[in-house]
């Protein structure tokens, strides 16, 4: 049985960004020997079912989960590009330990799209402190709020970071730590590697799986020219710059994480924590009491003549005899 367990996969639900197909993905994870894998897409969970019940008849563990992008501030607030050229938010992967969990994911995911989109379905930590119970959180890519603060040489910002986070999560906040060649990404993780001994906190290494092999990187940077409106020779477009973003072996894994191997071990242990189960061929309809021991019938009834009586209170008294006539 492996000992890896890939905890951050983009599918292509992750919109003109995510390569990878669900079936092939979950073969991938079977092939490998991997006992589970978890789908992570950008702000949505809109492949979440199809993911579940497809890696359920494969044998494979489904984990699902979310990489949510957190406002700086509250997610009310409509700021656009800072100096950096970045875009103003942070990524968080956020995991469903149990349903309840699941359930406060898909809150979050859908305050994200109807109270906090900016360009991006975004949620703040006044979210994440509400809907946190049964979730796991990892600290994220090079786009995540501590990873932005140890690119800035900033270790006291990615402190204060990651011990804001462990308030929230408590024993579910992990550092995220990555093996994707990129020399901004080691000087991370060096800082990741040193917080995790200062705070006790716990690392676990992902990919950050954009598509499913090494040659499929090419296709991926395509996708991304297409998500972004420019041509492939224009030299300032959206570009990853790592060939590396594949669904890796066990092996692999370890061979990138040799100094760290209990970052690869930990992956496996946080699949443990995991266990959604969804069930289907059942209605799941939220249980209703009527004020004044109505029935529900005659509740709707008053709240549809009501909301009429509304729409119609600057009409004349024939318009509105007309309407109640046709009730």
């Amino acid at each position: 049985m492996s000992n890896f367990v890939h905890l951050h996969c983009h599918t292509q639900y992750s919109l003109l960004d995510g390569a990878n197909k669900i079936d092939p993905l979950i073969e991938r994870a079977k092939s490998l020997g991997q006992p589970a894998i978890a789908m992570t897409d950008h702000g949505n969970m809109f492949g979440a079912v199809e993911f579940y019940r497809k890696a359920v008849e494969a044998g494979i563990k489904p984990i699902l989960g979310c990489e949510v992008y957190v406002a700086p501030g509250s997610r009310y607030e409509r700021q656009g590009i800072d100096r950096g050229n970045r875009e103003h938010n942070h990524h968080l992967i956020l995991l469903a330990m149990n349903d309840e969990g699941y359930r406060n994911l898909c809150r979050l995911v859908t305050h994200g799209f109807t109270e906090g989109f900016y360009y991006k379905p975004r949620v703040d930590k006044e979210l994440l402190r509400e809907f946190n119970p049964g979730i796991i959180a990892l600290s994220g890519c090079l786009s995540g709020e501590m990873a932005k603060a140890l690119t800035l040489g900033s270790m006291d910002q990615a402190r204060k970071v990651a011990e804001d986070y462990r308030a929230i999560f408590d024993d579910r906040y992990y550092l995220e730590a990555q093996d994707n060649k990129l020399p901004l990404q080691e000087k991370v993780n060096a800082g990741i590697i040193e917080l995790g001994k200062e705070l006790s906190l716990p690392i676990v290494a992902t990919n950050d799986c954009h598509y499913l092999n090494p040659e499929d990187a090419h296709a991926h940077d395509i996708l991304l020219c297409i998500q972004t409106g420019k041509g492939h020779n224009d030299p300032n477009r959206m570009k990853m710059d790592t060939e590396e973003l594949f669904v890796k072996s066990t092996e692999q894994m370890l061979e990138g994480f040799a100094h760290i191997p209990e970052a690869v071990d930990q992956s496996v242990a946080i699949a443990d924590r995991c266990e959604v189960v969804l069930e289907f061929g059942k209605y799941h309809f939220p249980h209703y009491e009527a004020p004044d021991s109505q029935s529900l019938d005659d509740y709707l009834d008053a709240c549809a003549r009501q909301g009429l009586d509304h729409r119609l209170k600057d009409a004349g008294e024939v318009d509105r005899d007309a309407y109640r006539a046709r009730l």
